[in-house]
């Protein structure tokens, strides 16, 4: 039976890169994201590749969304066999700068939305005693990046959901993986949220960030996405992607010394 696999967040970016890998390894792809016409598009790049693909645009922050997306991916598929949870979105500021709807919108989405998909898929995965969940995080993740607290306490809470899981189910036949990106040259851009206190230090903050963007050292969707084939395929625990692993690295070794660097930057 021709295996499937469920990717969150796949109309763009690391997302829609993983969807177009697992179609041209011969799997099914399901496929859920907020904006059905990206969502299409890339609907119709798996079928150019002889691949079934079952699309629903899905808000994965409303668990009834979520539960609909399940049900209808093993209505199409009969199985899956893999879970990407890749959506998310970002928050660069000062916290003073954060209203708790900003704090409630992050961890929503970065954290609720994986709960989400795993609470609905794991009965099916358990009941087969098989299959793989990948985790999408960041280095943020693994480390404190400057001014952005509530991204990273978000990706930290990704972070221990992963490693904990992994020891909960690996009795079970179930794998769950991590994949840690750093920066990502993709459309990053449209998924991030900037605070100041103006609309001028805001910018500023989004200026600075396209700026990171455009060096030749940021990774690209295509990266993430064999991290990603590469955590399923080989049953890795944890990828950390491109140059972050060097920075995590150094977060591990030497992380006072790491700190006080981060913090300079941040002024």
């Amino acid at each position: 039976m021709t295996k499937s696999v469920l990717i969150t967040g796949a109309s763009q970016g690391s997302g829609r890169a993983a969807a177009l890998l697992f179609a041209e390894q011969g799997y099914n792809v399901a496929i859920a994201a907020r904006q059905s016409d990206r969502l299409e598009a890339v609907a119709a790049e798996i079928i150019a590749r002889g691949q079934r693909v079952m699309a629903l645009p899905t808000d994965v922050s409303q668990a009834d969304q979520v539960e609909a997306l399940v049900n209808k991916a093993l209505a199409e598929f009969g199985q899956i066999d893999v879970l990407v949870n890749n959506a998310g979105i970002c928050l660069t500021g000062q916290v003073s700068d954060m209203s708790l709807a900003d704090w409630h919108q992050l961890m929503d989405v970065n954290f609720w939305g994986y709960v989400h998909t795993i609470h609905y898929l794991l009965p099916h995965l358990v009941q087969r005693g098989s299959g793989v969940i990948v985790n999408v995080g960041s280095f943020g993740g693994k480390m404190p990046l400057p001014l952005m607290t509530a991204y990273c306490a978000s990706k930290y809470a990704v972070s221990g959901l992963t490693e904990t899981l992994r020891l909960e189910l690996q009795g079970k036949g179930i794998h769950v993986a991590a994949v840690h990106p750093g920066v990502i040259n993709s459309s990053f851009m449209e998924r991030a949220m900037f605070r100041g206190q103006d609309e001028t230090q805001a910018n500023q903050q989004r200026d600075r960030m396209q700026a990171v963007l455009s060096q030749a050292w940021v990774s690209q969707p295509e990266d993430v996405a064999q991290a990603i084939w590469a955590a399923v395929d080989q049953r890795k625990d944890e990828i950390v992607v491109g140059p972050a692993a060097i920075a995590t690295e150094a977060y591990r070794l030497l992380p006072g010394l790491t700190q006080w660097a981060l913090a300079r930057a941040a002024l």
